[in-house]
Order: structure tokens, then sequence, then C-alpha cells
């Protein structure tokens, strides 16, 4: 069984790579370079942070990525 969350890729205008968000509770909002490291999280909160980045400087966009979910069996 799969589950999409997403991940915020911002490409600021003449940077090399991208960056991904990987925390948001701090100011400023820490970035990574590193996918395996972004912040995972629902398409609503994924939104509002695209809302609250995107500026004159860098476009934000929302990247899905497929998550596992493991079964628990309960007894």
């Amino acid at each position: 069984m799969t589950n999409t969350k997403f991940v915020v890729r911002v490409s600021r205008s003449g940077a090399v790579a991208s960056r991904y968000i990987r925390r948001m509770d701090c100011i400023p909002i820490l970035m990574t370079t590193d996918p395996k490291l972004a912040l995972q999280m629902g398409k609503l909160t994924a939104e509002d942070a695209v809302r609250a980045i995107q500026s004159s400087r860098c476009t934000a966009e929302l990247v899905p990525v497929a998550i596992r979910v493991r079964a628990v069996a309960v007894a």
C-alpha cells in the first residue's frame, strides 16, 4: 500500500541546484540540496509552504513522493 506525500522544491534564479525544505518550524526555514532529507508533508501543508516561500527571486513547486505504508497486525 502506498501513500502520496509532497516535498517542496525551491529554485532560485541564478542558483545551480534546486533546494528542498528540510524544516519549517524555525525562522528562517532550513533548506537542503538532498531530496532524501526533505520534509515530507501532506498536500495542504505543502501548498501553504509554497505560498509562504513564493517571491520574485524564487519559484517553489510541489513534488509528489510515493511512501510505502506497512500494515500493522493488531492482535
